[in-house]
Order: structure tokens, then C-alpha cells, then sequence
């Protein structure tokens, strides 16, 4: 597959997590960069930074939900105060292993959540994205 997206971002605090998730997405050549950070400040911070040759606007984030520090909520709070140029139409996909159906019910009723994924990811939850959000088939 040529690649689709010009940048995904992974933002989940478990480093062998972010590996693994770049690993799926890079074999499966679907993005011309794929950026990890390991909390939701971090990701703040890439998202905001003016550097957009080191940290291009992703076209899609997979976000965790259980980090300290700031977890995947928290950070939906503060990405939705962002300016425009920041935020930009991104695809965000919760990537988490919880099974409290608390979750997905917030997930599915947060606006800017467009999808809610168990990890691991998967080609198939990859391919699943993009076909919906992106018109890839």
C-alpha cells in the first residue's frame, strides 16, 4: 500500500505499545510519517509546536486512555481549546484496553472521537480507519 496519510500520531504512555503500533503502521505503508509521544502534554506540545517540519499536523491520532500525568480525556479537553491551526480536521481514534463500557459510551458520544479501538492495533482496525475516514479501499 502507497502511503495515504502524510502523518499519524500515537499517543500512548507504554513505549513497547507506541513500538508495536509503529510497526503495524509502518509495515503497512499507510503514512508518509508516524510520530510517537508517551503522554497528552507531550502530544500538546507536538501539536502546537512551530516546528512543522519536525512535528507535521497528523491526519490521524490513535490516543490511549489510561496515562498518568494527563490521560486521552483529559487531553481531548485541552486538544478541543487548541486553535484551528493546531487542531485541524484530524481523525481521532481511541486505541485502549479497557473494557469499561463507560468508556465507549463517553467515547462514542464525544465529538471529537471519531472511532474506539481495543488494542492491540491491527491491519484490519488500520484498514477499517481508513476506509471510512479517508476513502481508502
Amino acid at each position: 500500500m502507497s502511503p495515504t496519510l502524510n502523518c499519524i500520531l500515537l499517543i500512548d504512555d507504554d513505549e513497547p505499545t507506541n513500538f508495536m503500533n509503529s510497526l503495524v503502521l509502518r509495515k503497512m505503508q499507510v503514512a508518509a510519517q508516524i510520530h510517537a509521544v508517551q503522554s497528552g502534554q507531550d502530544a500538546l506540545d507536538y501539536l502546537t509546536s512551530e516546528d512543522k517540519a519536525q512535528h507535521p499536523k497528523p491526519d490521524l491520532i490513535f490516543l490511549d486512555i489510561n496515562m498518568p500525568g494527563m490521560n486521552g480525556w483529559e487531553f481531548l479537553e485541552e486538544y478541543k481549546q487548541l486553535d484551528e491551526k493546531d487542531r485541524g480536521h484530524v481523525v481521532v481514534v481511541m486505541l485502549t484496553t479497557s473494557l469499561n463500557p463507560d468508556d465507549r459510551t463517553k467515547a462514542d458520544t464525544t465529538p471529537n472521537i471519531n472511532e474506539f479501538h481495543i488494542k492491540p492495533l491491527t491491519a484490519d482496525a488500520v484498514r477499517e480507519v481508513l476506509e471510512k475516514h479517508f476513502g481508502n479501499k
